[in-house]
């Protein structure tokens, strides 16, 4: 069963990749706004959460997430981590870069030792503000599923233009400092076979990686309900030959 988050802040929740993880959503409350439509998505379909489209205020995103910090901070459990997730991509919010500098300035002020993480589909680093905002931050984890654009159609389902070209020229702009996420699955999606493990996938994605050189590379496979039930989560064993795959050009990779 997918679902939404129901608020501006959210968990904290144990992260299978960050540790004590508080989320924080800038998208709608009461429904979806994503620039991708992940046939895997743990919050559904674009199209069923059509409710009301506003971006969570700057001011509102501050003034909770400060009061939750200090209750936090306050019951000696602090989060490892601050994680920038939600009802979808959070780097459409028009104020991002301020918010994320308000994040910071909390971060600092009340909790120093936690870091800040977005988690990110890569759509909108063509904007520069987006690119100087996920700089700033201790984790810019930025998605990308395939090397092969049928393959991203299939599985992202991108809202707007998208090539893989284009992304990989975009991500080279952050000169390594990033970490690439990949979601590793196979299955069945409208009729048509869906498999980003096959040799041909992972050797062209690994091209991709060497090029990009990002300082870690995660990848990970289904954990959660999906929109589309006939999709399988890859085994850990396989997603351990892969991970070593990157290991061997030089890239540390972790498998959750």
């Amino acid at each position: 069963m997918t679902s939404l988050y129901d608020n501006i802040i959210f968990g904290p929740v144990r992260s299978r990749r960050l540790g004590l993880s508080l989320g924080v959503n800038l998208l709608p409350i009461e429904s979806k706004l994503c620039s991708f439509d992940c046939i895997y998505c743990e919050c559904g379909w674009n199209a069923d959460h059509v409710g009301r489209r506003r971006f969570n205020a700057r001011e509102d995103v501050r003034e909770m997430l400060s009061e939750v910090l200090q209750q936090m901070v306050g019951e000696g459990t602090p989060p490892d981590v601050i994680t920038f997730a939600g009802n979808g991509e959070p780097t459409m919010h028009p104020d991002f870069e301020q918010i994320i500098d308000d994040t910071l300035a909390l971060r600092d002020e009340l909790c120093p030792s936690a870091k800040v993480s977005v988690l990110s589909n890569a759509t909108q680093i063509h904007r520069e503000d987006v690119r100087r905002a996920l700089r700033k931050v201790d984790n810019n984890i930025l998605k990308l599923d395939s090397a092969f654009d049928g393959t991203v159609q299939l599985i992202n389902k991108p809202q707007g233009a998208y090539t893989v070209e284009r992304t990989v020229e975009l991500l080279k702009l952050f000169e390594g400092q990033f970490i690439l996420q990949t979601m590793f699955l196979r299955g069945e999606y409208e009729g048509q076979r869906v498999d980003n493990t096959t040799e041909e996938q992972v050797e062209a994605w690994l091209k991709i990686v060497e090029q990009i050189a990002p300082r870690q590379v995660m990848i990970y496979s289904l954990d959660r309900d999906t929109p589309c039930p006939t999709l399988e989560k890859v085994g850990r064993e396989e997603l351990c030959r892969i991970a070593e795959r990157v290991e061997a050009l030089g890239i540390v990779c972790s498998v959750a």
